[in-house]
């Protein structure tokens, strides 16, 4: 069998595609070979003996299984993340998720009568500035600093 480089190469200019897609057939092949121009390629392509093959498409398979995936919540791991926390979830909206929790802590507080409306307001604004890490973090700083109202028992057991 001889060397077709030529006439393929040829066949894949006329056709306007890569090397790869051109198709001799495999029964004609000493035709190809007595092909020396452009015209008797031209002539064999109108013959169907030397044809252009389909494009070969990327399959999305893998791409829609990781999707599919994904959607259900997997491939979340330290490997497959890319950037640190601040880009994953922003820091504003950790705030805003922090803060709402801690205001609505006070607001039950004040509701329940555990707290005066002063040091509600002492707290509310510390909480604004970003003193307490979480509800814990508060009530253990207002226990500590002794912030809670005194019920009554408690009032008449500590003078004693």
């Amino acid at each position: 069998m001889t060397d077709l480089k030529s006439q393929r190469d040829m066949a894949s200019r006329i056709l306007k595609c890569g090397k790869s897609r051109v198709w001799f057939e495999p029964s004609r092949i000493a035709d190809i070979e007595e092909a020396i121009t452009a015209e008797d390629i031209r002539r064999l392509v109108s013959d169907d003996v030397i044809k252009l093959l389909p494009k070969k498409g990327l399959s999305s398979f893998r791409k829609k299984k990781a999707a599919g995936q994904k959607s259900k919540g997997r491939r979340k791991n330290k490997g497959s993340r890319k950037g640190s926390l601040g880009t994953r979830v922003p820091a504003k909206k950790l705030w805003v998720k922090r803060i709402r929790v801690l205001r609505k802590m006070l607001k039950e507080l004040v509701a329940e009568g555990k707290l005066e409306k002063k040091t509600y307001r002492k707290l509310y604004r510390t909480a604004k500035s970003g003193y307490f890490r979480s509800r814990v973090h508060m009530m253990s700083y207002i226990e500590k600093n002794d912030m809670l109202k005194k019920s009554e028992k408690q009032k008449s057991e500590k003078k004693k």
